[in-house]
């Protein structure tokens, strides 16, 4: 017998996503599946979120069921949007088996669906179908493929987050959306592990120059430690530092193109922060500018005076690889 829990998703909740000018309602699911079939990325602790090993048949019903939780949940007229996130790859079809997909796509007819996956996952053909599926003529895209690029340089990507492709696979993927009728989404990470504070930052501003021309969203997601994950295990050793909100900030007002941003964790010790008394404000501005793209929003938590805003700039100008973090 299945119990309730393995038919709901890992997590399930209601939001507002800025596209195309207008702010729509937005359902974002996370699935749980058969598990990420790479399994390796450092930062990320949904690897260890998965069914322990099923018959096809087995993961497809219990896809199936969260599939209907979501839909008797929430009300189709209340949203528009809806994020599809799983334990790794939602095109992966070891993880979400074709029957799924097809059931996934006919239950969100009608909608925007923004769905991630790997770049290796990225078929022709069964994004395609997927297109098919949940195409009713509402939107001139109705798909968009979410990849999690993290930074356009090779090396950061390899060596401190373990992702396992190259940009140029991303690009050959984003070009194999394009074929199959959908859009793109690239994901960012600012700060992943063994990188300082400017660095990090620096790359973050590059990655969005060079990524902008191919994606048509980007989002740019601000590191936390979660648990069970190499970075945790980093943290703990004082060897690792979320981003400083400041440098949050400094992105998005000097990036070339709108960028989304939810800063998760933001203001906490294990997720992005600055000395905790200016952590609200920022959290709550960055989340604003995400919903309308005023910039004055930015720069304006930008000019505010705090303590903390000498260490961030000290830290920028001071920080060394071998001798970093050089505050928690």
């Amino acid at each position: 017998m299945i119990s309730k829990s393995a038919l709901k998703p890992l997590a399930c909740w209601r939001g507002k996503d800025l596209y195309d000018g207008q702010v729509l309602e937005t359902v974002t699911v996370i699935f749980r599946t058969a598990g990420c079939s790479w399994n390796r990325c450092l930062m990320c602790g949904y690897r260890h979120e998965r069914y322990p090993p099923l018959s096809e048949s087995e993961l497809v019903d219990r896809l199936l069921g969260q599939i209907a939780w979501v839909k008797e949940s929430f009300a189709d007229d209340d949203y528009q949007m809806v994020k599809i996130f799983t334990s790794g790859s939602f095109f992966d079809p070891a993880e979400v088996p074709p029957a799924v997909l097809t059931a996934a796509g006919l239950a969100f007819r009608g909608k925007l669906v923004v769905a991630e996956t790997r770049p290796e996952y990225v078929s022709e053909d069964s994004l395609a179908e997927f297109v098919a599926c949940i195409d009713d003529g509402t939107w001139s895209t109705p798909l968009h493929v979410a990849m999690g690029l993290e930074t356009t340089n090779d090396a950061i990507r390899e060596k401190s987050i373990d992702k396992g492709f190259t940009y140029a696979d991303f690009l050959q993927a984003a070009s194999t959306a394009r074929r199959a009728g959908a859009g793109v989404k690239a994901y960012l990470m600012m700060k992943p592990p063994f990188l300082t504070e400017a660095e990090a930052r620096d790359d973050m501003l590059r990655s969005i120059e060079e990524v902008s021309p191919v994606a048509d969203m980007i989002s740019m997601n601000l590191c936390t430690v979660q648990t069970r994950t190499d970075v945790e295990r980093l943290w703990k050793q004082n060897a690792y530092r979320p981003p400083y909100l400041w440098s949050a900030l400094d992105v998005l007002i000097r990036s070339p193109v709108h960028i989304l941003c939810d800063p998760v964790g933001g203001g906490q010790m294990r997720g992005p922060h600055n000395c905790g008394a200016c952590d609200r404000p920022i959290v709550k501005g960055i989340g604003e500018y995400s919903l309308t793209g005023d910039k004055e929003l930015l720069r304006v938590l930008a000019e505010e005076d705090c303590a903390c805003k000498q260490e961030w700039e000290f830290v920028l100008r001071e920080e060394r690889p071998y001798c970093m973090p050089l505050t928690r």
